[in-house]
């Protein structure tokens, strides 16, 4: 009988589980060609606005398969529900049998992302960080704070948020986390004045502009996950030195990269995967001058790596 696994108990063992390494392993084995990952499945909701992602696939010679459904309906906060819903199946790869059933509620996708996000800065981000900028107030831009502490000192940081209300209370948190924290309604103000920016927002038209970014500035984009999303400016990743997306195949139909190639100010050609970036230190950043970016949509393999990082270790303690 497949183990059904609640939030709480996910909650309990995330802490004990080193997700940095087993995350890259797994882009790493994306871009060796040794997983199956299918497109994306999805569905768009307009009232009230929402998405859901299906997200499946297996790494070759494993254990398991993994199908992952995740959603985003952003008026859930007025609801006092979680923006981010979902839930994760494992199953056993050599039988189809149902291991597990993890009832996370959208938190292993939440996590799952932000790790992603602190890989990239890891590889791509300055060596010295004076201030870190966080563009958005909600699950993930709070997640992305959380997770870059595992790669960076800096605890200096400006959030842009859309309301007073939003800002002050990611404030209050992180303040009291030991964070030099405050809160502008002007995204202008992040753009012009942190070297690493993550942005964390479903917005449809862009937030971060060219003439703000400085140089040796790094930008991971979370929030552009379907092909009507855009955070950035085109104009900056065409002016990047290095670009990077964690599926090449994904950002032919959603990202950042997929609104810059649509206005012919990006070669596709000169676009690098996350895994090919992690197993080769001459992709990665040279120099404290470079601009470098980060779209991150979301892969499967993220899912795979995190669901059965999991639920192994919960088999352990049980």
């Amino acid at each position: 009988m497949a183990q059904i696994i609640n939030k709480d108990q996910i909650k309990k063992v995330i802490p004990s589980i080193d997700l940095l390494p087993i995350i890259e392993e797994g882009f790493q084995l994306y871009s060796e060609g040794k997983t199956v990952v299918p497109p994306v499945g999805e569905l768009l909701f307009e009232k009230p606005p929402g998405e859901v992602h299906i997200k499946y696939g297996y790494i070759k010679d494993d254990d398991f398969y993994v199908i992952k459904i995740a959603s985003g309906f952003y008026e859930n906060t007025q609801l006092n529900i979680s923006a981010s819903q979902g839930l994760m199946l494992v199953f056993d790869q050599k039988t189809g049998v149902l291991k597990a059933v993890l009832l996370d509620e959208g938190l292993l996708t939440d996590i799952r992302t932000a790790v992603a996000g602190a890989i990239a800065a890891k590889y791509l981000a300055p060596k010295n960080i004076h201030q870190i900028g966080i563009v958005g107030t909600g699950i993930q831009a709070r997640l992305q704070l959380e997770y870059l502490k595992k790669i960076t000192d800096c605890r200096r940081v400006l959030v842009w948020a859309r309301n007073e209300m939003n800002g002050q209370k990611m404030i209050d948190e992180f303040l009291a986390k030991g964070y030099n924290i405050s809160f502008t309604l002007d995204a202008s103000k992040v753009a012009s004045s942190s070297n690493l920016i993550v942005t964390t927002t479903p917005s449809k038209t862009p937030l971060i502009l060219a003439e703000n970014i400085q140089a040796g500035t790094h930008i991971t984009a979370m929030g552009s996950d379907t092909s009507d999303k855009i955070e950035l400016d085109p104009i900056i990743l065409s002016k990047a030195d290095i670009v990077v997306v964690d599926s090449l195949p994904q950002s032919e139909s959603r990202g950042e990269v997929f609104q810059t190639v649509k206005t012919d100010l990006l070669d596709r050609a000169n676009v690098i995967e996350l895994g090919k970036l992690i197993s080769n230190p001459s992709l990665q950043r040279q120099n404290e001058n470079q601009i470098t970016i980060a779209d991150l949509t979301g892969v499967a393999v993220q899912d795979i790596q995190i669901a059965k990082a999991v639920f192994k270790k919960i088999l352990n303690e049980t």
